[in-house]
């Protein structure tokens, strides 16, 4: 009883923020001037959420389908795309949605050295469509082969109709993945393949403020503001935190031995969800070996390095970083793809596309290095 009161009294306080979240663009001033140290690495005549360097530094992405139908996992050689693995699994088939993308919506190395995909199962959030059954898995692919060597689907109770598997981060024999369709955390068990949902609707999950961009804030087709709950996440290079938020913040933390416990209660979970600190509208984060989080600010084309202690420093700013998305690190290297979802229809409010193609991948050279943890 007492954590509910918690939680609730919690949710007012943010609710109650100042009104500043009422108004359609905020005071900022956007970057004019280029970072010398910023080098373009990639184009793709496509737009992109995310991408994953193996280390041979072979790049690959996933496809956000802004621009209708075609492949949505992606191997970028020299400004060109190829579907991967292959074009049937890039060929969506509702009779054999196991083995066919839906809609694939991220993508990263595991600590195995394999590409794993994440299948969203839904076509988007709060668009009305529904979760697929069987279409909501994750995808593991040996990219030396070219071949699925597992597949883990999702099914009811984890999987909600309003479903939406989003992103996903390893830690030992887990994996975390974020539903802000459904609003919560899915916890998979890799060994055994059950998975079990946490943290649903809670206060640090769901979203309290719009999501601005370039100082403007976003709307669907239909002209409701644009809202994602909890969507980003990290693991400590230790394993003992998650990190998590909903894409304008704040970020929240929990340690991951109650995520890992299948046993405890979904109050008991609650509970130990902590704010961790304020944060932006960003449109995705990595970490470092060190435990450092790079967040992108999509309203200002920056990336802010987050310690563990939570301090906040700028790393980059240039007017070129037009929503940064999902990041990669590799040994030196902060790999930034340049998505520009703010100027693609489905958050202008059905305004026609203003992306400036091909999109740009983007790198800078940093003393970092991965995070064993979660990626090879």
């Amino acid at each position: 009883m007492k954590s509910t009161v918690k939680m609730l009294s919690l949710m007012v306080a943010i609710v109650m923020a100042p009104s500043v979240w009422a108004q359609d663009r905020l005071p900022v001033t956007l970057p004019t001037q280029q970072d010398s140290r910023l080098q373009q690495v990639e184009t793709s005549p496509r737009v992109w959420n995310g991408v994953a360097v193996s280390p041979e530094g072979r790049i690959f992405a996933s496809l956000t389908q802004s621009e209708g139908a075609g492949p949505q996992l992606v191997e970028v050689k020299n400004g060109k795309i190829e579907a991967w693995p292959n074009a049937a699994w890039n060929r969506w088939e509702i009779q054999d949605p196991a083995h066919h993308f839906l809609h694939v919506n991220a993508l990263r190395f595991g600590p195995d050295g394999d590409l794993w995909v994440m299948d969203a199962g839904n076509k988007g959030i709060g668009t009305g469509d529904k979760a697929v059954e069987q279409g909501a898995k994750l995808v593991r692919i040996d990219i030396h082969n070219r071949k699925v060597v597992a597949s883990y689907l999702f099914r009811a109770p984890t999987l909600k109709a309003e479903s939406y598997l989003d992103d996903v981060r390893f830690n030992s024999d887990f994996a975390y993945i974020t539903d802000p369709g459904a609003v919560g955390l899915v916890v998979l068990n890799l060994k055994t393949g059950k998975s079990w949902r946490v943290l649903d609707n809670h206060p640090l999950s769901i979203d309290h403020q719009p999501i601005y961009a370039d100082g403007k804030k976003l709307f669907l087709r239909d002209g409701r503001e644009k809202r994602v709950g909890l969507d980003q996440l990290e693991v400590s290079p230790d394993g003992k935190w998650l990190y998590y938020q909903a894409i304008p913040g704040p970020m929240a933390r929990i340690e991951t031995r109650y995520l890992n416990d299948a046993s405890l209660s979904k109050d008991e979970v609650a509970r130990h969800a902590k704010k961790f600190i304020d944060t932006w509208s960003t449109g995705g984060t990595a970490i470092d070996a060190d435990g450092n989080i790079y967040a992108s600010d999509i309203s200002t084309r920056a990336i802010k390095r987050i310690t563990p202690q939570g301090e906040v420093s700028t790393v980059v700013q240039d007017p070129r970083l037009v929503w940064i998305d999902a990041m990669w690190i590799t040994d030196g290297q902060l790999w930034m793809p340049s998505a520009q979802i703010n100027r693609t229809p489905a958050t202008t409010g059905g305004k026609p596309s203003t992306v400036e193609y091909p999109v740009k991948l983007y790198r800078l050279t940093l003393p970092i290095h991965p995070s064993p943890r979660d990626h090879h």
